[in-house]
């Protein structure tokens, strides 16, 4: 385990596998009464069937909404603690991805104001369903504000998969400006060859390369477009391990640096010292049985953190703040809630 100092790098707290593994395996068999869907959906975020902050985030969301939906329970307390134990389920497949927290947080927050069981249920199905939708509009509204950073010409970098920034170079291409893209192939799993897939059908010059390729072919590079996992109360971003190298060296080569963000990525908990979970994967992601020799350790981590000093742009549904904006916009978001988080 490692701890990375919470002022400079967000409050990071990495943790085996293993141990989160033995958490989920000990909540499915503890909760009996929680559908299908709530276990089939935290297995499928857990196996990275679905990827991605924002899917992983309606996923939860969604699959909430449908367990609320089908539930044949006789009244509002037991509604509200078979909740709770599939809230839990949920959360314990992917610690790292805030909007995940954020996504389930969202559907059950009117639970407990709700007098009958009928309320209950129909304020998840509403919430949970709201917070896809909004998902959906904020990558939208994402794509739209940061095309305009995009120039005719420009020649632009993005890491991993998201759709975020995906979106922003595929609306800069659809206002007809001229640009080429390298995408990093963003390896342990690969998920850069989903996104020159992506941009390829949308008529995008894209060049895959290797990770390590990245410093090579920085200074050609105009604008750095990436997603978040979590953006902390610091303005630290914490994303797809190699994102900070990617920051190193768009800051070496005075190149633009981008995090597109929804805002329910942005992580509360870290306002009031909470550290953010760092995953760290099995080690047959990396190498094959027998492929290194016995007792050669391997460090697999799914996501680090960039310094929010290597971040020119945090873009939003909001529109598009500094790094050290990040804080204000949570208070403003938690508003009466705010006290709920300090405890």
């Amino acid at each position: 385990m490692s701890i990375v100092c919470a002022n400079c790098y967000g409050c990071v707290d990495t943790r085996r596998r293993a141990r989160r593994s033995r958490t989920f395996l000990t909540l499915v068999r503890h909760v009996d009464s929680v559908k299908d869907i709530i276990a089939a959906t935290a297995e499928d975020i857990r196996s990275m069937r679905v990827r991605g902050a924002g899917r992983i985030a309606r996923a939860g969301a969604n699959a909430l909404a449908d367990f609320a939906e089908q539930y044949t329970g006789s009244s509002a307390a037991d509604f509200r603690r078979d909740l709770k134990k599939a809230a839990d389920i949920l959360l314990a497949s992917r610690p790292t991805a805030v909007s995940l927290w954020n996504g389930v947080h969202a559907s059950i927050r009117n639970v407990e104001a709700a007098a009958t069981l009928t309320d209950a249920t129909a304020a998840v199905v509403r919430d949970g369903r709201a917070f896809a939708a909004a998902s959906e509009a904020a990558v939208t509204a994402i794509a739209r504000f940061g095309a305009k950073r995009v120039k005719d010409g420009d020649v632009l970098l993005t890491h991993c998969n998201s759709s975020a920034a995906i979106g922003v170079i595929k609306a800069a291409v659809q206002q007809g400006k001229d640009v080429r893209v390298y995408a990093t192939e963003s390896r342990p799993w690969r998920q850069g060859f989903i996104t020159v897939k992506q941009l390829a059908e949308a008529g995008v010059d894209v060049t895959l390369i290797v990770d390590s390729a990245v410093r090579s072919v920085m200074p050609r590079v105009d604008r750095v477009f990436v997603g978040a996992d979590t953006v902390t109360s610091t303005g630290a971003l914490v994303n797809k391990i190699g994102t900070s190298q990617v920051a190193l060296a768009a800051h070496e080569a005075r190149t633009e640096f981008n995090v597109c963000a929804e805002t329910y990525k942005l992580s509360p908990l870290t306002l009031f010292g909470d550290t953010v979970t760092i995953e760290e994967r099995d080690t047959g992601e990396v190498v094959r049985p027998g492929e290194v020799p016995a007792g050669v350790k391997i460090f697999n981590p799914v996501f680090d953190t960039t310094p929010p000093q290597y971040i020119d742009n945090i873009i939003t549904e909001l529109g598009v703040m500094a790094p050290g904006s990040v804080y204000g916009v949570m208070v403003k978001q938690l508003g009466e809630h705010f006290s709920d988080f300090s405890e």
